[in-house]
C-alpha cells in the first residue's frame, strides 16, 4: 500500500475537488490507488447526490459565456438548496466551470450536456461530486445555446448577483455592422431591457392562445355589467387586448431607457443609424427557481 502523503491528499483533491478529509479517507479505501480514489469519490458523490435529490434546490444562480467573436453562446441554470452556497465563491466558480464544459461542447440540449466530458468524467458525475464538498442538492437544472444564423451577434446579461439572466441572438443585414461599436451597445442595451423588462414573446404571434383566451375572458368578466352591445364590448376587449400585449411582446414594449419608444422602434431606428436592417431573432431569460 502506498503511504498515504500529504502530496498524495493534494494531488487527488486537485483532480477532484474533494474536501482534504474526503481524499485523504478516499485514499485510505483504495491503499493510496489515486485512479481507484477518483472513481470511489466519484462513486460516493452519486450515493450523497441520490440521497439529497429529493431536497428542495430552488436557490443558485444564472451563468453565460459568450464566445470571442460573438457568435455562439451559452446560459445556463444550476441550482442549490441555500443562498449561502449560492453567494459561495467555491459553488460560483463550479458553475464557471459547467458553463465553460457546456460552450465548448457544442450541445444544444441538457441530456447532452450531463453526458458531455469533464476531466475524463460526465458533466453529470462532476455535479454529483460537487455534493460532496458542499453538502447541498445540486442540480444543472437547464441550458440554452444560441448560435449566430448569418450576419449578427449573441450577447448576455446576468442581473442581480446571477439570479437573472438573458441570452439574445440580433441579426442584421450586412457582417460589417456587427462589427460596429453602436450596434454591440444596441444589442447591450437589449439584453438589459429583457432582464428589467420580463417579456413573454417576440412578438404577438409568439404569445400562447390560451394566455391570450384568458385575458379576454377576464375583461369580459368586468365589462360584464356595462351594458354595452357585444359588438362594442369586442371592440373594447380588443382594445384592452392593445395595451396587454405592448406589455409583454418584446417589440412592443417600451424601450426601458426610453419609455415613450418601442424596442421594435428602437431596433428600427438603429438600423438606420447603421444602414442596415436590425432584428432580434430569439431571447431567452431565465430567473432561478423560476417555474
Amino acid at each position: 500500500m502506498a503511504e498515504i502523503t500529504a502530496s498524495l491528499v493534494k494531488e487527488l483533491r486537485d483532480k477532484t475537488n474533494a474536501g482534504m478529509m474526503e481524499c485523504k479517507n478516499a485514499l485510505k479505501e483504495t491503499e493510496g490507488d489515486i485512479d481507484a480514489a477518483i472513481k470511489h469519490l466519484r462513486e460516493r458523490g452519486a450515493i450523497k447526490a441520490a440521497k439529497k435529490a429529493g431536497r428542495e434546490a430552488k436557490e443558485g444562480i444564472v451563468h453565460a459565456r459568450i464566445d470571442a467573436a460573438a457568435k455562439s453562446g451559452v446560459i445556463v441554470e444550476v441550482n442549490c438548496e441555500t443562498d449561502f452556497v449560492a453567494k459561495n465563491e467555491n459553488f460560483q466558480g463550479f458553475v464557471n466551470e459547467l458553463a465553460e464544459a457546456v460552450a465548448s461542447s457544442g450541445v444544444t440540449d441538457l441530456d447532452a450536456a450531463n453526458a458531455t466530458d469533464k476531466d475524463g468524467a460526465t458533466l453529470d458525475d462532476f455535479v454529483k461530486a460537487k455534493v460532496i464538498e458542499l453538502g447541498e442538492n445540486l442540480q444543472f437544472r437547464r441550458m440554452e445555446r444560441f448560435d449566430v444564423e448569418g450576419s449578427g451577434a449573441v450577447a448576455s446579461y446576468i442581473h442581480l448577483g446571477g439570479k437573472v439572466g438573458v441570452l439574445l441572438e440580433v441579426g442584421c443585414g450586412k457582417e460589417e455592422t456587427a462589427a460596429e461599436d453602436t450596434f454591440h451597445e444596441l444589442v447591450k442595451d437589449l439584453t438589459l431591457h429583457i432582464a428589467a423588462a420580463a417579456p413573454a414573446g417576440l412578438s404577438r404571434e409568439e404569445i400562447s392562445a390560451d394566455l391570450v383566451e384568458a385575458e379576454k375572458d377576464l375583461f369580459r368578466k368586468q365589462l360584464a355589467d356595462s351594458g354595452k352591445p357585444p359588438e362594442i364590448l369586442e371592440k373594447i376587449i380588443e382594445g384592452k387586448l392593445g395595451k396587454f400585449y405592448s406589455n409583454i411582446c418584446l417589440l412592443e414594449q417600451g424601450f426601458i431607457k426610453n419609455p415613450d419608444q418601442s424596442v421594435g422602434d428602437l431596433l428600427a431606428s438603429g438600423g438606420k443609424s447603421l444602414d442596415d436592417e436590425l432584428s432580434v431573432r430569439r431571447f431567452i431569460r431565465f430567473g432561478v427557481g423560476e417555474d
